[in-house]
């Protein structure tokens, strides 16, 4: 083989090998995706896309795992920590375990917010959020838990609902970690009317609730869930599909008043409003 064909050769393999390295590199940046091809409802959200809780994730935030404090009225039910909303009496429980930068939970809480607020107000359905830093484990950063903690904050001021709203209606872009810094979030806040308050911000700039969103990610982590967001209905999963039928407002609407049948709506006071 003459020495110009040995060195082509040569530099063809280092070519591919090097094409391989940067692929295999982009791979790991990227979490793993499943996408549903689902239109929901007349929104048209023509995919449902949820982020699988990959192999190695990474830790979430700072090594200082801190006190558990948990937020106001917080539930701890099987080792599963909880902020519940609705009235507690409610017959039907929705369980969803979602994450502020994931963009899979923006999608299905921008669609599904209406119809479960509706639900809610009924006492048809009480809902019980679980709170994941899964993006800061496979994108860095520390927005998941930031937003997760300030989330947390706005449950001590009884403003849980309307923050958590926000947080997803202003949802940076994935690979932004806007909701990383603390001055995002309190900026946020003033959307929400009596949140902005000193007690709240010393609640976010101090990550008083840190310790409590991190146990509730390792029991998201040893749930055996496959991604965020993962949502089930007294606890039968119904993302993306329940049965043969796509999640859309009007079908949980249905399943919610099917697993309802013959039983009396709830009357409790509101919590986590």
């Amino acid at each position: 083989m003459s020495e110009n064909k040995r060195n082509g050769t040569q530099n063809a393999r280092d070519r591919l090998k090097e094409q391989r390295e940067r692929d295999k590199a982009r791979e790991k940046q990227r979490r793993v995706l499943i996408v549903s091809a689902a239109v929901v409802g007349v929104l048209g959200l023509a995919a449902v896309v949820g982020v699988i809780a990959a192999g190695g994730d990474k830790n979430s935030g700072s090594d200082k795992a801190g006190p558990v404090v948990a937020p106001t009225a917080a539930t701890n039910e099987d080792g599963k920590p909880a902020i519940p909303t609705g009235q507690a009496g409610a017959p039907s429980t929705l369980a969803v375990w979602e994450d502020f930068r994931c963009p899979a939970c923006a999608q299905f809480e921008n669609v599904m917010r209406d119809a479960v607020h509706e639900l809610q107000a009924s006492g048809a359905l009480k809902v019980d959020y679980h709170l994941a830093t899964l993006i800061d484990g496979n994108m860095g950063g520390s927005g998941s838990l930031r937003a997760a903690n300030a989330a947390a904050c706005a449950q001590d001021a009884g403003k849980f609902t309307a923050y958590h709203d926000t947080l997803y209606v202003n949802q940076p872009p994935e690979t932004d970690d806007a909701y990383g810094k603390n001055a995002k979030l309190i900026e946020l806040a003033a959307k929400v009317p009596g949140l902005d308050t000193p007690a709240f911000r010393s609640c976010v700039n101090d990550g008083t609730h840190d310790g409590w969103v991190k146990k509730s990610h390792e029991a998201f982590q040893n749930g055996g869930f496959r991604g965020t967001p993962s949502v089930l209905l007294n606890g039968e999963s119904i993302f993306p599909t329940k049965g043969n039928e796509q999640i859309s407002p009007a079908n949980l609407k249905k399943w919610v008043a099917e697993a309802n049948k013959g039983k009396e709506p709830g009357t409790a006071s509101p919590s986590g409003s």
